[in-house]
């Protein structure tokens, strides 16, 4: 019997898919990074602020990492992004 290969099983990857390690907050101040994609669900952790668990994929320095943060305003602004506006880069002269 022939085995099927995982190729072949049609299978789409997910458009959401965040990839890299991840990075604390604290590592991105004062640095240039891209941001290519987020997304809001609720937080894992009762004590935030907002409730929810803001997620980015972004880029810092040509790598790819994923940053969790329960940032209310971060999460708030964010949002306001039109979504053809993602991917930006927050430039800091």
């Amino acid at each position: 019997m022939d085995m099927q290969q995982f190729k072949d099983l049609g299978i789409k990857p997910r458009k959401n898919l965040f990839i890299g390690d991840k990075i604390k907050i604290s590592k991105l101040l004062n640095q240039e990074i891209i941001v290519h994609n987020h997304k809001i669900n609720k937080s894992k952790f009762e004590n935030t602020n907002s409730g929810s668990c803001l997620q980015m994929q972004i880029e810092l320095k040509g790598e790819k990492y994923v940053l969790f943060t329960g940032s209310k305003l971060l999460a708030e602004t964010i949002q306001q992004i039109p979504e053809e506006g993602i991917a930006f880069s927050n430039h800091n002269n």
